[in-house]
């Protein structure tokens, strides 16, 4: 999409375009914004502005000087000062943060992933950093950032009691299967689930928190609730069954990792664990797992900034077998994915402690390790903007709390794109190869 204004500069009357290629893509794939016919040596500023659908605002923006040919690659020029600097394609959307005057603790989620996240790009002369909004700039495109590929479908799940979504991908299949589990804010969380079908993974978004059985109920699920989807997803005709995987962030990985060891029902082609950890309780499943953190409270502190930081609950890591998930037993590759600087779990002392359970019981070579340093507890898809901190509702006392998730947003947006690439990678493998043994691609423990 490209875009062409007239107007003057230094008594010069310019045609400036501004372009976006490509204009509408996946959410996860670059882009190149190009500005040309502007005057050489001009001061630019390139600005990303994007409404959510809980009509809040984000912005980025970054500072420019055109070429000798009045040009600005954002993929190749270098952007000397704004929400990020140096040469970053991707720049605009991972530096993407609330607009002034917006309340604390905005965190950026996509909800209908039937539309997709629509992203203003404009060029404005000089270099600004405020009141973006009441000036008018040189161009501006519209570009379309989308979860779902043409073709894939969306199709919700009730069946035996399942609260979930199942997002298919385009094509006759049959597809391999994941069940993707996020975290302690419960809720049906889609844009993850919906994303990896558009790679070609079936995969299906559960929620077990906030579920329509916990709701009538009032009652936590239990290890059957998550061998119903598991079933669910293993008969499914476009689906094989014997190719499912199971991918948990945070509490999601403690039932990954439960599941996978202990269940009778579920059997996994490998499992993917971000930021999380193998300490919890043996007897009994989420009711006792929920309990166990809560008794484990008096670990917990708050930053200056009056930000709750949860990530000492679990330590020491205990050497009591009662009381974590015994990983020597596990029979499918396993990747962890870990933020160094997640102030929300422990998952480096996890990691250590898994690793050495598992050499010293023989299956460490199903082990592989990503680490990230300065990167937080919210490792998410490529370019979705960092939130170090952010507003959280306990789904169980239902009070809201400032959560600090650590991480520096430059080191933490490029753990996301790594993370990401090699997490497909590993799924593909293990979900469409042979998967006798697995394979380590990174180990920095």
């Amino acid at each position: 999409m490209k875009k062409k204004y007239k107007f003057k500069m230094d008594n010069k009357q310019c045609c400036v375009t501004l372009s976006v290629q490509p204009s509408r893509g996946l959410v996860d794939e670059k882009f190149v914004v190009l500005v040309q016919n502007t005057l050489p040596s001009s001061l630019l500023t390139i600005h990303a502005l994007h409404r959510c659908e809980d009509a809040h605002s984000w912005h980025a923006f970054a500072h420019y000087t055109s070429d000798a040919t009045g040009a600005v690659n954002v993929s190749e020029d270098c952007s000397m000062s704004g929400t990020y600097s140096g040469v970053e394609a991707m720049g605009l959307l991972w530096s993407l943060k609330p607009v002034p005057g917006s309340k604390p603790g905005l965190r950026m989620r996509k909800k209908n992933v039937q539309a997709p996240m629509v992203v203003t790009i404009s060029v404005y002369k000089g270099h600004l950093t405020e009141d973006f909004g009441d000036r008018v700039p040189l161009a501006s495109v519209e570009v379309e950032r989308w979860y779902m590929a043409p073709g894939v479908r969306r199709i919700p799940v009730t069946e035996d009691g399942l609260t979930a979504t199942l997002f298919l991908p385009s094509g006759p299949g049959r597809f391999p299967g994941i069940l993707d589990l996020w975290g302690g804010g419960g809720q049906l969380v889609e844009y993850r689930a919906a994303l990896l079908a558009s790679h070609g993974i079936a995969t299906m978004a559960l929620d077990y928190l906030t579920c329509k059985y916990t709701m009538e109920t009032g009652k936590i699920v239990e290890k059957d609730y998550f061998e119903t989807a598991y079933k669910f997803l293993q008969k499914h005709p476009k689906i094989l069954g014997s190719r499912i995987a199971m991918l948990g962030l945070s509490l999601g990985t403690s039932v990954t990792l439960k599941m996978a060891v202990y269940s009778d029902v579920v059997k996994l082609r490998c499992a993917v664990c971000i930021n999380g950890s193998h300490v919890q309780p043996m007897d009994g499943f989420l009711n006792e797992m929920l309990n166990y953190f809560t008794e484990h409270c008096r670990n917990i502190h708050f930053t200056k900034d009056n930000e709750v930081v949860w990530r000492d609950i679990l330590l020491p890591i205990p050497t009591d077998l009662s009381r974590k998930v015994d990983v020597g037993k596990l029979q499918c590759p396993l990747m962890l994915i870990i933020g160094e600087d997640d102030q929300n779990w422990c998952p480096c002392e996890s990691a250590i402690d898994m690793k050495v359970m598992m050499e010293q019981a023989g299956n460490s070579h199903l082990l592989t390790v990503l680490s990230y340093p300065n990167a937080g507890h919210l490792i998410e898809p490529p370019y979705t903007p960092h939130a170090r901190s952010s507003l959280f509702k306990d789904v169980i006392s239902h009070q809201k709390f400032m959560v600090l998730w650590g991480g520096q947003t430059l080191e933490h947006s490029r753990a996301q794109e790594d993370a990401w690439r090699k997490l497909l990678v590993f799924l593909r493998k293990n979900l469409y190869g042979d998967v006798k043994t697995g394979a380590s691609l990174v180990s920095n423990l």
